[in-house]
């Protein structure tokens, strides 16, 4: 049994100290929920058990064992199942408070309990790279957990465990004398829960059939930037600490992996080359599977032969693209890359956001301008491609990505909310109309046929790029994408798939990452209705 009061200093400091300890005790955290109101993290009650040594007797460690099982530690168990020093040694932290009782049931002399809460994640590993995880103490160590620190936590009171001189006995007693704080808030997310579990379902099956060394995932309205899915893998239960070992299991692939995005950065390409006036609608091309640049060569899959501006699009054509890339001045591609958000972190609400790599224009000589133009030579995250996409098909309008609907302080007031922020305008709507039109065209009549669907018109992109290693691009190693928006007139979701470096059953991004995006655009249509 124990009370909890708010002492008189004097009797505190009256106090002999082999009668007392002061220990940190956590509160709660706040609830994080999805776009429908669903709880993705929160805290529930548990009870932390410890043990003063000076009433302990280490004949009974035994029995904690019996009770507890794998809840105790080895090193714990071997630590009070001899004499220990000191007045305080944890036994166990944050355990289900029905545990706890049947072991306080036995009466045994010297272990005590301590009411706490547990932050527990109730859809185990659905969306655990955004939400990230805890340390024991309830401390955000990544994701929203640590970027929301300040709205989700409230810090922990100081305690007196206090005993009578035969160690019988046990209050509670707070130190802390300032007015009591305000509960914690909460946050509610962008994420449209059917949607992220469609995503995590298909990417971990297309992890299983390609065997990729990594994968991504993420779906945002190109309208106003708010992400709907997001899927990283490898990825963890943060339920489960032993899952959290890995530090490439930790990294969320959606913001902090930089990849060379291949052929799906064409669009953006065209896009530019087309408000610039280096190209023309009307403009034919001539492809003969290579082409030679300054000192190095771009090639094809196949010779393409003759084709008008919208196939170097939809055929994905190498040779094509790398002509129109040499057009361009170098200050002018470095800065309109960087308008496009490239180099640059996308500003989501999340930690350990990478910047990407955009050549600066003293190094765009030789044949960088053309291997830029297919998606080489630059580092991307997959965030920042989906945020330049929708610029490609919304009008023009880049848009920063959110993920936070709303966040609110512990007495329910508004603190934040995530909404469209237009962060600048890069192509005209007449640039992005026909621009749409090529990619539609790509998932008709081009490399993404995998992608299509007669449940609604799709367009998309594919994308093939190499892997370099030392400044070398390394054979046999590709990362494949795919990305695609929906509905193909007047778009409300894009999606982008990424597999990195697949190692079974192809790599080209038409061919596996094009079926993946399909697979849940399709059972999402089917369960969201």
């Amino acid at each position: 049994m124990f009370v909890q009061a708010w002492p008189d200093p004097r009797t505190v400091l009256q106090a002999n100290s082999q009668y007392w300890t002061q220990v940190a005790i956590s509160t709660s955290r706040g609830v994080i929920r999805d776009s429908r109101g669903s709880a993705l993290a929160l805290s529930v009650p548990a009870t932390s058990l410890f043990i003063d040594p000076l009433y302990w007797d280490p004949a009974n460690a035994a029995e904690v064992k019996n009770i507890l099982g794998d809840r105790i530690s080895p090193e714990v168990l071997e630590k009070i199942s001899r004499p220990m020093k000191g007045r305080f040694v944890w036994v166990a932290r944050k355990i289900p408070p029905e545990t706890a009782a049947r072991l306080l049931s036995k009466k045994l002399k010297g272990i005590y309990a301590i009411k706490e809460r547990k932050r527990v994640y109730p859809q185990g590993k659905l969306l655990a790279h955004v939400l990230g995880f805890c340390d024991i103490d309830d401390e955000g160590l990544a994701g929203l957990e640590q970027s929301w620190q300040e709205i989700l936590y409230s810090p922990p009171q100081v305690k007196i465990l206090a005993r009578d001189a035969a160690g019988q006995g046990i209050d509670l007693l707070s130190l802390q004398r300032a007015p009591k704080l305000q509960g914690p808030g909460e946050l509610i997310l962008t994420i449209d829960p059917i949607l992220q579990m469609v995503v995590e379902k298909h990417l971990e099956e297309a992890t299983e059939e390609y065997r990729p060394k990594w994968a991504a995932a993420v779906c945002m309205d190109p309208k106003s930037g708010a992400v709907l899915a997001s899927a990283s893998w490898p990825t963890f239960d943060p339920n489960r600490r032993e899952t959290l070992l890995d530090p490439a299991v930790r990294l969320n692939n959606v913001i902090g992996r930089v990849y060379e995005p291949g052929s799906t950065l064409k669009p953006v390409i065209m896009a530019t080359a087309m408000e610039q006036g280096l190209v023309r609608e009307n403009e034919t091309f001539h492809c003969a599977g290579r082409i030679r640049i300054a000192d190095g060569t771009v090639t094809d899959i196949k010779a393409h032969g003759s084709e008008i501006l919208q196939d170097l699009i939809v055929n994905s054509c190498n040779v094509g693209m790398a002509q129109i890339g040499i057009r361009f001045r170098p200050r002018f591609a470095y800065d309109n890359l960087k308008q496009w958000g490239f180099s640059d972190p996308a500003g989501i609400e999340l930690p350990g956001e990478e910047a990407g790599l955009v050549s600066t224009p003293e190094q765009w000589r030789g044949v960088v301008p053309a291997n830029i133009a297919i998606g080489q030579g630059i580092g991307v995250t997959p965030l920042q491609l989906v945020a330049a996409l929708s610029a490609v098909i919304n009008g023009g309008r880049c848009v920063r990505p959110f993920i936070v609907k709303e966040a609110r302080d512990g007495q329910g007031n508004v603190v934040y909310r995530g909404e469209e922020c237009v962060r600048n305008v890069v192509i005209s709507k007449k640039t992005s109309d026909w621009v749409r039109s090529a990619m539609r065209r790509v998932v008709t009549n081009g490399t993404g046929k995998a992608a299509n669907s007669p449940h609604v018109a799709v367009g998309g992109k594919t994308g093939t790029a190499q892997v370099a290693e030392r400044g070398k691009y390394v054979r046999g190693r590709f990362v494949a994408s795919f990305v695609g928006f929906w509905p193909a007139e007047d778009p409300d979701h894009i999606l982008l798939v990424v597999l990195g470096e697949p190692s079974q059953k192809g790599h080209l991004g038409g061919a596996i990452a094009a079926p993946a995006f399909r697979a849940i655009l399709e059972d999402y249509l089917l369960l969201a209705r």
